[in-house]
């Protein structure tokens, strides 16, 4: 899979240390913040389906509900998507009502919405995925999110990009300032912060069906970045 590792002078921050942290420390130092990115293909997707129906008693609004999401399937599974890809148990059923000017309200029926999370592995059949799904029932497709498999390994290599950065701007400063790094003091890195793929020239897409719709993409086309950061406290020699 292409991919390329940015070379981070983007977004780097580095400071002399401030703070409760920092002011904590008797000895000569410097904080540097470093970031890393690596841009990749995208190899797989999810995207999410709704079915709205709207029938005047809840178990007719439900049948409705359950019927085209049961055919939206049936289709997937006969195109390869595996069963446990698909994620089908989301409904909610509420009462609809007319609320006419000066008058009470009038019931107007049930209203049963259903939503469909689909997982593909094989982005090149995406578009065949969603070439059928209106005519299935669906009344909207949206959240078109493109991902990558293995984001592990690309999150690793993003990690240690940012490492490197913030070692090599606490060794620019040092060296602007006629010193130099000894060691490291303290690693802050927070792994509940760490940025999801996001598509660089398509954010999460609604899907509509004309001949400018998302369906004409070319989705492969598209890359996603993986980034990561770390907060570093560097000694600098006595």
């Amino acid at each position: 899979m292409k991919k390329h590792l940015l070379a981070i002078l983007l977004s780097t921050s580095a400071l002399i240390s401030t703070g409760a942290v920092a002011a904590d420390l008797s000895f000569p130092h410097l904080e540097t913040t470093g970031r890393g990115e690596v841009v990749v293909k995208p190899d797989m997707a999810a995207f999410s389906v709704d079915v709205v129906a709207t029938k005047p008693t809840a178990s007719e609004a439900k049948q409705a509900a359950d019927q085209a999401v049961a055919k939206f399937i049936e289709r997937l599974t006969k195109a390869g998507v595996e069963r446990k890809n698909i994620n089908s148990a989301n409904i909610s059923l509420s009462a609809q009502y007319r609320y006419p000017k000066d008058q009470a309200p009038e019931f107007t029926g049930f209203k049963a919405t259903r939503n469909v999370v689909v997982t593909v592995y094989k982005l090149e059949n995406l578009n065949t995925y969603l070439d059928g799904a209106l005519g299935d029932g669906i009344n909207q497709i949206n959240n078109i999110t493109l991902k990558v498999k293995d984001q592990k390994k690309y999150q690793d290599e993003a990690r240690q990009a940012a490492i490197a950065n913030a070692k090599e701007v606490a060794a620019s400063l040092a060296k602007g300032f006629g010193d130099k790094v000894e060691g490291v003091w303290q690693i802050d890195y927070n792994t509940n912060d760490r940025p999801m793929p996001y598509g660089m020239r398509s954010a999460p897409m609604m899907y509509a069906a004309d001949a400018n719709s998302a369906v004409n993409q070319s989705y492969s086309d598209n890359n996603i970045v993986i980034s990561d950061s770390v907060n570093v406290i560097f000694k600098l020699a006595k």
